[in-house]
């Protein structure tokens, strides 16, 4: 089914009231920990008081840090965790295919509809240049540096493939995007100083988590996005891509992050509160939720 076509058959679903659908979406770049334990949890939850369907997305963009292991241990720690879905790359369903290294030409058909449009641009600058860049520091240390806008005239019109360079989102200066959030309330951000023109497409040819999950979420008829509060910017230029494209926007229920001991929120980088190393460790499901605060 191409992009266009998902596009359609869920505004039609959308029109009609259509069923609830969420998703579980883990990176195998590690061992999932009891922050992923907390957000899954959340989702499933919500899916099942719902009576809708779960999905899960094998979110495997990254060909450097993504890992077979670590696929076939997020599906094993979830189920052992009581967490089960119903389409997904392990039972397959009909949005296949739910891993996003098979998925490239659906975010193919989005860019080419994005550079026709006139809403992305090339971007030549190097790590370097955002670096020396007055503008580059941004306060939130997990977040995408503020683009100073260098290579925000070049034209697009030369290129029929996104190779080579990278591709940025041309965000609307000064508009503010809002939404309700489902746990934490009406939120918003204004283009341009919130955050800037972001990344959609990556110079070494592999797309960007902003449009990949946008185009996804599209595809896959996903109606509410339940995901950490750490992803609060991006649902804003997540949802300037859904206008862009337009597709309807899902909802969004953020959970508060799971924080370790120093207050510090959990990361694949905390080996000792991974899921695997828990199981390993004798805890229980039940322990495991608990650590997890769900």
């Amino acid at each position: 089914m191409s992009f266009l076509k998902a596009v359609l058959i869920l505004q039609h679903c959308m029109a009609e009231g259509a069923q609830y659908r969420g998703r579980l979406a883990p990176s195998p770049t590690g061992f999932l920990h009891v922050g992923h334990a907390h957000t899954f949890w959340i989702a499933a939850r919500r899916a099942k008081s719902h009576n809708g369907t779960l999905l899960l997305r094998n979110e495997d963009l990254d060909p450097q840090r993504c890992r077979p292991e670590f696929v076939s241990a997020m599906f094993e720690d979830l189920k052992w965790l009581g967490i089960h879905w119903s389409e997904g790359p392990d039972c397959g369903g009909a949005h296949a295919p739910y891993s996003q290294s098979e998925r490239c030409r659906f975010y193919l058909e989005a860019w080419q509809r994005l550079r026709d449009a006139g809403a992305i641009y090339p971007c030549t600058c190097s790590r370097k240049d955002l670096a020396q860049s007055a503008n580059a520091p941004n306060n939130e240390a997990d977040d995408e540096p503020l683009y100073p806008g260098d290579c925000r005239n070049r034209s697009a019109d030369s290129y029929s493939s996104p190779a080579g360079v990278n591709w940025r989102f041309r965000v609307p200066d000064g508009e503010s995007i809002t939404f309700n959030d489902l746990n934490l309330g009406p939120k918003r951000y204004i283009a341009g100083k919130g955050f800037g023109d972001f990344l959609v497409w990556r110079r070494d040819d592999v797309p960007a988590y902003q449009l990949a999950v946008v185009v996804d979420d599209a595809a896959m008829h996903v109606t509410e996005v339940v995901r950490g509060a750490d992803l609060l910017k991006s649902t804003a230029r997540q949802i300037l891509l859904f206008q862009a494209l337009r597709l309807n926007i899902p909802q969004y229920f953020h959970c508060e992050l799971v924080r370790d001991e120093q207050g510090v929120r959990l990361a694949k980088r905390h080996d000792s509160l991974s899921i695997r190393h828990l199981r390993e460790s004798g805890y229980s499901p039940e322990q495991v939720l608990a650590l997890a605060k769900v």
